[in-house]
């Protein structure tokens, strides 16, 4: 009798000793519990919606900020458009992002797990797509810089030796199949920041990085009035880009496959 009550007595310590049940945690609890059961039963129910497989979805994340059909983001300046620019350059510059050679945080996120067909898939589904230009804010400059850029990207200067952009983007600057993007339609603010990241280091690809050597030899002022005049210069009739082998670098370009 006299272990019963030790025991009895024990019992009411530890009692006293636990931490009160909180006043509707069997309430919640229960909550919990129904909610799990309900999700495995939709899990196993065909009839809950599941995320459809289309490359629509899988390029879900690139369209929050290049538009849906890869038509870029005009009022923001600095979302390029991707729409009919040529595959193996989009595919680079995915592979650019991954390898880290590019830096830009949330690109090299999105593309971080991606494998090369994956890439290749995303690459070419903007590059088929077929979109109206829609044209960025460009800022006032005046007539002399306007024709300064006009001059780096139709003829270069050769005193500086800096060629044309022309004599790698195609002679409408619509770009040039499989690798050079064309550069009419984009906008000044990422026109500027590009040319900038090169000479920063913050954007590169691979050796001989020929957009590197042009755009150290730029002076700041250069780099604005060539932006200037792409993103005001009046869009061609046929925005294709060229045939691959239509042009001829002046330059090595390690993405070319010239070695230097």
């Amino acid at each position: 009798m006299a272990a019963y009550n030790r025991r009895m007595d024990t019992d009411a310590k530890l009692s006293q000793a636990r931490p009160p049940v909180p006043r509707g945690f069997s309430r919640i609890a229960a909550v919990v519990l129904l909610f799990a059961a309900h999700a495995v039963h939709a899990a196993d129910d065909p009839a809950t919606p599941q995320v459809p497989d289309t490359i629509q979805q899988r390029v879900a994340s690139c369209a929050a900020c290049h538009g849906v059909h890869g038509e870029g983001s005009p009022k923001s300046g600095f979302f390029p458009r991707l729409a009919g620019k040529p595959a193996g350059y989009l595919a680079r510059q995915l592979k650019d992002f991954q390898e880290g050679l590019r830096k830009y945080g949330p690109m090299e996120y999105t593309v971080r797990h991606l494998s090369p067909e994956y890439m290749q898939e995303i690459a070419e589904y903007f590059a088929q797509q077929q979109v109206p230009y829609s044209r960025s804010p460009v800022p006032r400059v005046s007539a002399a810089t306007l024709q300064r850029g006009e001059t780096l990207a139709l003829k270069g200067d050769p005193a500086r030796e800096l060629p044309a952009c022309a004599s790698c983007h195609g002679a409408q600057l619509t770009g040039v199949q499989p690798h050079i993007p064309g550069l009419v339609g984009l906008p000044y603010d990422y026109l500027s920041s590009q040319l900038g990241s090169w000479r920063t280091k913050t954007r590169a690809t691979v050796a001989p990085d020929c957009m590197a050597v042009v755009a150290n030899r730029l002076s700041d002022s250069d780099i604005s009035a060539v932006s200037a005049w792409l993103a005001s210069h009046e869009l061609p009739a046929d925005l294709h880009a060229q045939p691959a082998g239509s042009v001829t670098p002046p330059l090595h370009c390690g993405v070319l496959g010239d070695g230097a």
